[in-house]
């Protein structure tokens, strides 16, 4: 698993401007959108401050909370436009806990599975716990899960080695999946992207009756030595939550290979994908195409920001 240093759990200030824009080559005449555009508040982060931009102006901005406790916003625009821009503009103190491996390490898998039977919640262990429309919880995903999380085998240990085999297994690879991609198909294809991987973490952990749970956000980058960072050159990123006893959640990243720290920041959680969307709707045009451009920028800030 790649190296963290305490450094890396240290709390931390950043500013995330996320930009989505969609161009078209005629008239929008109505435009309805839903996505989740502001970060939410956890354990292991706060919200100081979140805005959001339309153009052109929209109707309707409205936003609730969803089942999954996420701030889930819909834009209305009915003014004719061949241009729709959102921007959220976020800024998020974080400070992750390091996992202790060896408090983990104190069940096995097996004993993880009977404990959260009869002391989890039982909806939010469930919303977990079933297949959904993007995390197949079929025969080909249950043998790779059962590879990795045998059910003698010490939890936390579980957890890293099914970060680092799927790092292992795969190859990052943009284009090469799409969101209609199955599991059964990224296991044949052996790459993908981080939402790809985030989904086959999350069903190998269903599959044995751990409840795993898709997360979208946004993980500091660095450019290459002596060159300057772009603005609009970071990516929305997904990782995986695996529920431990006691209601502890322990994040994982199989893109990255290592347990989530203070460098990762939440917008949403839920199933899949589908819950957790940035932004998604219906549209009324006659146009035959559309271009969609989408720029994220995440900056560390001094805390006095």
């Amino acid at each position: 698993m790649a190296s963290q240093t305490d450094a890396d759990f240290e709390p931390r200030r950043y500013r995330v401007k996320h930009q989505t824009t969609y161009r078209y080559e005629d008239d929008v005449t109505g435009c309805y959108e839903r996505g989740c555009l502001r970060p939410r508040d956890t354990p292991s982060q706060h919200v100081v401050s979140n805005d959001i931009e339309v153009s052109p102006e929209p109707d309707v901005l409205a936003d609730h909370v969803d089942h999954f406790g996420n701030h889930s916003h819909y834009v209305e625009v009915r003014t004719p436009h061949t241009e729709l821009s959102v921007t959220k503009t976020s800024v998020v103190d974080v400070a992750w806990p390091k996992a202790d491996q060896a408090e983990l390490d104190q069940h096995t898998v097996a004993e993880v599975v009977e404990l959260l039977r009869s002391d989890a919640d039982p909806v939010e262990r469930t919303s977990y716990l079933l297949p959904s429309a993007l995390v197949d919880l079929g025969p080909q995903v249950r043998a790779y899960a059962e590879g990795i999380l045998a059910p003698d085998r010490p939890f936390g240990e579980a957890v890293v080695a099914l970060t680092r085999t799927i790092y292992a297994d795969f190859t990052y690879a943009k284009g090469a999946t799409s969101v209609k991609t199955t599991l059964p198909e990224l296991l044949d294809k052996r790459e993908g992207v981080c939402q790809d991987f985030a989904h086959l973490a999350a069903g190998c952990l269903r599959s044995i009756g751990l409840p795993g749970r898709y997360v979208s956000g946004y993980i500091e980058t660095q450019p290459p030595p002596g060159k300057p960072k772009l603005e609009g050159s970071d990516a929305s990123h997904a990782w995986t939550s695996v529920m431990a006893p006691g209601g502890q959640w322990i994040d994982l990243d199989p893109t990255n290979d290592h347990l989530a720290d203070s460098r990762y920041i939440v917008t949403a959680w839920g199933r899949d994908f589908r819950d957790v969307s940035p932004l998604k709707g219906v549209i009324f045009t006659e146009s035959p195409s559309s271009k969609l451009d989408v720029g994220v920028t995440v900056t560390r800030l001094d805390p006095t920001d």
